[in-house]
This record gives C-alpha cells, structure tokens and sequence, in this order.
C-alpha cells in the first residue's frame, strides 16, 4: 500500500532526527527476516541503544542529501533498514552480525561514522574488535600489573621471614 504524503513526511522528519542524534548508523538489508525476528533485533539494538528504522531508499537518500552524508542510497541491495547508534557504534553492529549468524538473508551493506563512509567489509571488521567496556578493563588491568607485581615483591620478603621463623620453632 503506497504511503500518503503525511506519512512520507513523518517517515522523513523520524529519519532527519535519527541522522542528527546519532554517533553512526549503518544500513541493513533485511529481505527475507520475518516481523516476528525483526521485533527480536529491535529489542536486541535497543538494549544496545540503537534503533532500527525501516524506510523507503528515497526517503533515506533525500534526508541523507540535507544531512550532506554522499551515501546513495538508491543503489543499496534489498529491502533497507537503517540502523541508527546512539551511544556505542559497536555495541548496535556486534548485535547485527550476531544476529545475522542465524539470520543468513540478513546482510550489512554501509555504513557511516566519524564523517565517514565505511564499506559492508569494514563494518565487518569493525564488529570484530572487543567493545568500549572490555577495552577499558584491558587497560586497567595493563596500568595495574606493574603494581600488583610490585607489591608481590614487597611481600615475598615478609613470607620469606615468616617461614623461616616457622620452621625454626618447629625445630
């Protein structure tokens, strides 16, 4: 059923805020995903805080022109949703490529982020890398083993005494 002009407008203004709050957002082709799978991803991405929106290219390649984004959306493959990422970048693409595991019609096809274009197999490589979180934990644990093993040192001599004065009262 062809959409009237008030909703195109609707589906317009939803995408232009979308492109304006986001940190990147990236393109799916989801021909083939049943409703009921795409309503399991939308809960996946929003725990993610991302949202998924569905649009005609038309409506996408116009609110990507006045965002000045040089993406065509007219020769993307498929059935297109966009994938906007509010927070995280990578947080909303590892959902996607888990999900597509299991989901073989899905694809990832583009995607933008820091001013930007990045190509399906950069996404994919993206989706590779550990997230913010685990980063983050790697690097405490970088800054904090030099003085764990410090300390470590510190008490080998204090064992070191204890365990004589031990066996010298055995003795």
């Amino acid at each position: 059923m062809p959409q009237t002009k008030a909703q195109k407008t609707k589906v317009l203004e939803k995408l232009q805020n979308n492109l304006e709050t986001q940190k990147g957002f990236f393109f799916i082709d989801f021909k083939g995903t049943n409703v009921k799978d795409l309503s399991a991803l939308r809960k996946q991405l929003k725990e993610s805080k991302a949202q998924l929106q569905i649009a005609k290219k038309t409506l996408l390649q116009k609110a990507l022109k006045e965002k000045g984004i040089e993406i065509d959306a007219k020769k993307l493959e498929g059935e297109i949703a966009g994938v906007f990422a509010k927070e995280d970048f990578l947080a909303p693409l590892k959902a996607i490529f888990s999900f597509a595991k299991s989901h073989e019609s899905m694809k990832v096809l583009e995607g933008y982020s820091d001013n930007q274009i990045l190509t399906g197999d950069m996404l994919k490589e993206l989706s590779l890398l550990p997230g913010k979180q685990e980063l983050l934990g790697r690097f405490v644990g970088t800054v904090a083993a030099p003085l764990s093993g410090f300390a470590n040192v510190l008490q080998g001599n204090i064992k070191g005494l204890i365990y004589i004065l031990v066996q010298k009262s055995k003795a």
